[in-house]
């Protein structure tokens, strides 16, 4: 990490304990992340072995702030353990991840990462299928996660609105009151990212997000992710180039992962020219 950046991330941390006792807290530090530098992501030299086999070896990552970030690489590169890592599902040997310049992924649970607002949506959708789909939104609230509390509380009219406004912005307004079972596979993953953006995070890692779908889904789905982009960071995985290219539009920075660290990265057209991309992943 940059000394400008372990400066402001220190400066941030002082802060927290400045207010957490200031306020009589106890225990863990209620912390935000800092952004100040323009950093969302930032992985150090991390390292993971699986049995012998290294799934990640040394990857160094930087995702800015607002960031929409595609990353690809053919299978066994790494993509789901470096995902793994950043969520706290999997420690990894060595190495740093930051979110922010102050907060330490590696010393949270992963429950705490997702509550400091890393949000993760897996390739395969899960919905509550036997509840409607305003129910899936409403549980996912971030105001108050516990299930008593969503079931036998009010909304408020700010909490309808931000239901509405994601209903709207998922293509799902006019499906409100049918049950999640009933959609189709790409509207279950519309849903899915729904019941993350209820939660306000600030990260988002997506894991090819468009698997299944047909192609007017996917160009939805890029129209969705590309209106999110700015208002939060988001990590891509993803494997249909078609999508990439659609999500990059020739102007965004494209990541290659090749056995645990980077292979390659630049725009989509530079990265599909490289001899070393062409040989280990996408063919002549």
């Amino acid at each position: 990490m940059t000394p400008d950046l372990m400066a402001a991330g220190a400066q941030a941390r002082a802060r927290a304990v400045q207010q957490a006792q200031a306020g009589g807290g106890r225990g863990f530090v209620s912390q935000e992340p800092y952004f100040g530098q323009g950093v969302a992501l930032y992985l150090e030299d991390i390292s993971v072995s699986f049995d012998g086999f290294r799934a990640l070896n040394a990857l160094t990552l930087t995702i800015d702030v607002g960031e929409l970030r595609c990353i690809i690489g053919p299978n066994g590169a790494g993509k789901t353990t470096m995902m793994d890592c950043i969520t706290g599902k999997t420690r990894p040997d060595s190495g740093k991840i930051f979110f922010g310049s102050n907060i330490d992924l590696l010393r949270l649970t992963e429950p705490r990462i997702s509550q400091i607002g890393v949000g993760r949506k897996f390739q395969k959708p899960t919905v509550y299928e036997q509840l409607s789909v305003f129910e899936n939104l409403e549980l996912a609230l971030a105001a108050d996660r516990r299930v008593r509390a969503s079931l036998f509380s009010r909304l408020s009219g700010a909490q309808l609105d931000r239901i509405g406004e994601v209903l709207t912005l998922i293509h799902l307004k006019d499906e409100a009151q049918r049950t999640a079972g009933l959609l189709s596979h790409g509207q279950k993953q519309w849903l899915e990212i729904g019941m993350l953006l209820m939660q306000n995070p600030k990260l988002l890692l997506l894991d090819e997000p468009v698997a299944g779908m047909t192609d007017e889904e996917t160009e939805r789905t890029a129209e969705l992710f590309l209106s999110l982009e700015g208002q939060h960071s988001l990590v891509v995985v993803e494997h249909d180039m078609k999508f990439v290219d659609q999500l990059t539009q020739g102007r965004k920075k494209v990541t290659v992962l090749h056995e645990g660290s980077v292979l390659a990265e630049g725009l989509l057209s530079d990265v599909q020219a490289n001899d070393k991309v062409v040989e280990v992943y996408l063919g002549r």
